[in-house]
């Protein structure tokens, strides 16, 4: 009951709020002007911007959570490493905001200690050669911080389920590893790992703290456009800012829809 109280309180009435604000005006009337308003290219690219930064970064956090976890699991890393892994990988995970862009900023901004080391000591010139911190790859390289530990955290109870027996009657008909992992494992593995995915890309799309924190207004995507119609001073209009809000709750709610039928649907098979 407690929980339920903190679910209504700060779950459910919220985003109740954020839909209906989505289609009235700032006096209270119906109106589906704010909709259409989110067809305005400006607001278009937004969104365009953060599907791409999102499926960039739960792709990458996807394939090397699911290589680290597999490592550790079932690979030929010392036993003594999952511990720790995924101890840290619960703090990575949930590490983000100004924390995380100021840690970056400390080490692969332009006069960032890395940055330095690499430049003095080995000749490299990161940001001679093309390297941007305040960039959409940049934004990447920082959301795999805790895209690559969640992964690992979701993903590792998977690689758990996969039977012994299975890899050993593989082996009694003489399949090879290769034949294994493409045969028997990832089939088994694909809707765990296609839900994680899906619960990746929901989770960079809504982020904006670290975004804010680390590119300002320089990259225009749906969470900082966001901010600057709530609590912008130029471009402040609540009514447009409530529709663009309902929008991303759109795309993270089918994201979310997609990662919990694959995730029942990957449980049912492990079974």
């Amino acid at each position: 009951m407690p929980f339920l109280l903190f679910a209504v309180l700060f779950l459910l009435l919220p985003t109740l709020n954020i839909v209906l604000g989505a289609f009235r005006t700032q006096t209270g009337t119906f109106t589906l002007q704010n909709i259409y308003n989110l067809t305005n290219p400006r607001i278009i690219a937004a969104f365009w911007v953060s599907i791409q930064l999102s499926f960039a970064s739960a792709l990458i956090g996807c394939v090397l959570g699911f290589v680290i976890a597999a490592g550790v699991t079932l690979g030929g890393l010392p036993s003594w490493l999952r511990a720790p892994m995924l101890t840290f990988s619960g703090v990575a995970s949930n590490f983000a905001g100004v924390p995380l862009s100021f840690a970056f900023i400390a080490t692969l901004g332009r006069v960032g200690i890395l940055t330095i080391i690499l430049r003095d000591w080995f000749g490299i010139n990161l940001y001679g050669m093309g390297f941007n911190l305040i960039s959409f790859w940049g934004l990447v390289l920082v959301y795999l911080y805790f895209q690559i530990p969640l992964m690992i955290l979701i993903i590792t109870p998977a690689l758990d389920g996969l039977k012994r027996e299975w890899r050993e009657a593989a082996s009694i008909m003489g399949a090879s590893g290769f034949q294994y992992w493409r045969m028997v494992a990832l089939p088994v593995l694909w809707p765990s790992i296609l839900g994680t995915m899906a619960l990746l890309f929901a989770n960079s799309f809504g982020a904006i703290a670290t975004a804010v924190a680390l590119t300002g207004s320089q990259l225009a995507i749906v969470p900082i456009v966001l901010f600057n119609q709530i609590r912008g001073d130029v471009l402040q209009d609540p009514q447009l800012g409530y529709a663009i809000a309902f929008g991303m709750i759109v795309v993270t709610g089918i994201t979310n829809l997609i990662y919990i039928v694959l995730r029942v649907r990957s449980e049912r098979w492990s079974k």
